[in-house]
């Protein structure tokens, strides 16, 4: 063990840090398996539908989530969300197999990058969330339409991923107050 990291001494020695480990796994996975679920409903939510324009005439229109700059931001941060999962719950995997060797500087790297996500996917999920329901509501005051009574599939997809895009959000919150936690045992025991 170097000496500039301190040993962690948690609750029962090693099998606390193993504790955490498998905990901090868990709730990675969970991420990825929650991120991945939203982001294929939003991606999925493509409906196309015979609109009337005038009496006898229609044109056909799609909505899709492409069409909608927050949309793609959120589909952005899901996919980064994924991929930071994986990385994630290696790197979580390969320390659990080494735990001997102190992870405090892991452990550090992970709370300051899991603020970060949580940042980006909870405003990507407020994004989301605020252009569906100016969708489903409208706005009369600047003349948008609703358009969830027209695409009513679209908007239920999006609905339905914006609704499981905040159990990732919670996994990161999760996430974070882990390593608080772990952080303030390392603190109270050294």
């Amino acid at each position: 063990m170097s000496a500039s990291e301190p040993e962690y001494k948690g609750t029962t020695s090693t099998r606390g840090v193993t504790n955490h480990v498998v905990v901090d796994v868990v709730l990675r996975v969970i991420l990825f398996v929650t991120a991945l679920v939203a982001m294929i409903v939003m991606v999925t939510s493509k409906q196309t539908k015979l609109v009337p324009v005038a009496p006898g005439m229609a044109i056909n229109m799609v909505a899709n989530f492409d069409q909608s700059p927050a949309f793609i931001y959120y589909v952005a941060a899901l996919s980064v969300a994924c991929l930071y999962s994986i990385i994630t719950s290696v790197l979580s995997i390969l320390s659990l197999v080494n735990v001997k060797r102190g992870s405090t500087k892991l452990l550090f790297h992970f709370a300051i990058l899991d603020v970060l996500l949580l940042s980006i996917l909870a405003s990507a999920t407020g994004a989301a969330g605020a252009v569906g329901y100016i969708g489903y509501k409208g706005n009369s005051h600047t003349r948008w339409n609703k358009v969830c009574n027209v695409f009513g599939s679209f908007c239920g997809h999006i609905a339905g991923s914006v609704t499981v895009s905040l159990l990732p959000s919670i996994a990161l919150v999760l996430l974070v107050w882990l390593s608080v936690f772990v952080f303030s045992k390392k603190v109270t025991t050294s």
